[in-house]
């Protein structure tokens, strides 16, 4: 192996989480930072999800850094191209790309409590390496690994397969045979692409969501003009859509019958666009609204409801070398099959990747309870470690980009306690760890993620959601505002240094 080559911070993803990080570090004077990404370009999601129709589900005034404001964003719901344009060129004119390394996968991050670093090995095109990097922070992310589905045959399908996640353009679908599997988020914006140009779209639907009418417009060179002169006007309207959102969470963690008028929406939504009694019922959802993620769609009900579409809601037996053979018997020739069918959330990848102090990794702490941490931030056992975008930091209802921007402030608050404190590491304590979760575990029992009769991606293997935040946003970064050293061992930069506190110490 080669030399490790040391680094203050290393930065694992180059979505929104991963640059924001890079870039206010590099403010605060932490320019000896790499960001490692498996991708060729910064965007993370964003620069993956290419399917036909991808496009944003938060109005983008809000789904965007507040410190870069866009004035020249098309819709108010900005198609998946856009979102990667801006990403882009923040990073370009942050001036922080020559500290990125592309194409480049970490391989595994492993603590050295002699060296008090962490010790990652990643492969990239000039092939293996390691860093020997002081702080590590995860942007991985909880969309970024596509789920396949375990279903028997599917590897024996000749014909053309791929996830939306991983859209391949190359592929040609007019007029073929296609079928999709999944309805959720992404599936609902491609199955209109789908329908438009295929020959015939089998929809594969296991359970019916609730999908709101989109109400997206295109803004004029007037009013883009004025987002972009008038001073605090972009702001204000930021701010108008942070407390529209905020007004959905009552409804999500305190009482769901609140929500009834949004149910009325949808199912008005659903009636409006499908006139068949029959294929309405089949997509009418049986659970309350909000349990599972709430959908935006114009195109989605009268796509289905065409006659080139068909629902079929009898579960899967088994995919063979032509097609896709239901329960019932029934057997669909298709030519091309699309899945739709979410993301690894509940089980990161990154996490096997990542070993402590004990020597056991992040994945193996998280199965004793599923995945938790302090403040969505930081875990016991891994010093020196900050996830963004981690354990029940997800939201139903708002931008994740308010999220990254509160804990990348409290990440930024632990670098210059360190600095200022010369503390070799900081290590959340188990004690307020627990306490902070069992809060929001305790709150979680009376949303209605678990009380609204559904079964979905925001809960684990055990029934627990380890996924959204059950409160508002503004508490969320209420609690990170600052960095509370008093939850978290210490050590000094130094192992003589007297006034340094020992680990046992500090656990007292």
């Amino acid at each position: 192996m080669s030399t490790p080559l040391p680094v203050d911070h290393l930065v694992i993803g180059s979505g929104f989480a991963g640059l924001a990080a890079a870039i206010k570090l590099d403010e605060d004077g932490e320019r000896d930072l790499v960001v490692i990404e498996k991708g060729s370009d910064v965007g993370g999601t964003w620069r993956d999800n290419t399917y036909p129709g991808a496009a944003c589900d938060v109005p983008s005034q809000l789904y965007s850094f507040s410190f870069a404001p866009n004035p020249d964003w098309s819709m108010s719901f900005s198609p998946q191209p856009e979102i990667q344009a801006y990403l882009q060129r923040v990073a370009r004119e942050a001036g922080v790309l020559d500290r990125f390394v592309f194409d480049t996968r970490v391989e595994t991050a492993r603590w050295d409590d002699d060296q008090q670093r962490w010790m990652v090995e990643v492969t990239g095109p000039d092939g293996p390496a390691t860093y020997a990097a002081r702080t590590v922070l995860s942007g991985a992310g909880g969309l970024s690994e596509p789920k396949l589905p375990e279903i028997e045959g599917i590897e024996t399908f000749q014909g053309d397969v791929f996830h939306s996640a991983q859209w391949d353009h190359s592929v040609d679908l007019t007029g073929k045979r296609v079928a999709v599997i999944g309805t959720g988020a992404s599936a609902i914006q491609l199955v209109p692409e789908l329908q438009r140009i295929a020959g015939h779209v089998d929809l594969y639907q296991r359970t019916a969501p609730y999908v709101l009418p989109r109400h997206d417009r295109r803004y004029s060179s007037l009013e883009k003009a004025a987002l972009r002169h008038v001073p605090g006007l972009q702001k204000l309207y930021r701010t108008a859509i942070y407390w529209g959102r905020e007004t959905y969470v009552p409804a999500f963690t305190i009482e769901p019958k609140i929500a009834a008028p949004a149910k009325r929406m949808a199912l008005g939504n659903l009636k409006k666009h499908v006139k068949d009694p029959v294929l309405r019922e089949k997509l009418t959802p049986t659970f309350e609204i909000g349990c599972k993620r709430i959908l935006i769609s114009n195109a989605y009900y009268p796509a289905v409801a065409s006659e080139n579409v068909e629902l079929v809601t009898d579960p899967i037996s088994k995919i063979t070398g032509s097609g896709i053979v239901t329960a019932d018997g029934t057997e669909r020739e298709i030519d091309a099959l699309v899945v739709a069918t979410g993301f690894h959330t509940t089980d990161i990848p990154i996490a096997h990747a990542i070993t402590g102090r004990t020597g056991r990794t992040l994945a193996e702490r998280f199965a004793e309870h599923g995945m938790w941490a302090y403040k969505g931030t930081t875990i016991p056992e891994f010093p020196n470690l900050f996830m963004m975008v981690g354990p029940n930091t997800g939201l139903g209802h708002s931008s994740m980009v308010f999220i990254i921007e509160s804990q990348v402030a409290y990440i930024r608050d632990a670098i210059r306690q360190m600095r200022t404190n010369r503390l070799a590491t900081v290590e959340v304590k188990e004690a307020p760890t627990a306490d902070f979760n069992a809060g929001l575990q305790k709150r979680m029992k009376r949303t209605v993620w678990t009380t609204g009769g559904c079964a979905s991606w925001y809960l684990d293997d055990q029934g627990r959601n380890t996924t959204l935040w059950p409160h508002a946003t503004f508490t969320f970064r209420r609690l990170l505002s600052r960095f509370d050293l008093s939850a978290y061992t210490v050590t000094g930069e130094t192992a003589a240094d007297e006034t340094t506190p020992s680990r046992e110490a500090a656990h007292a």
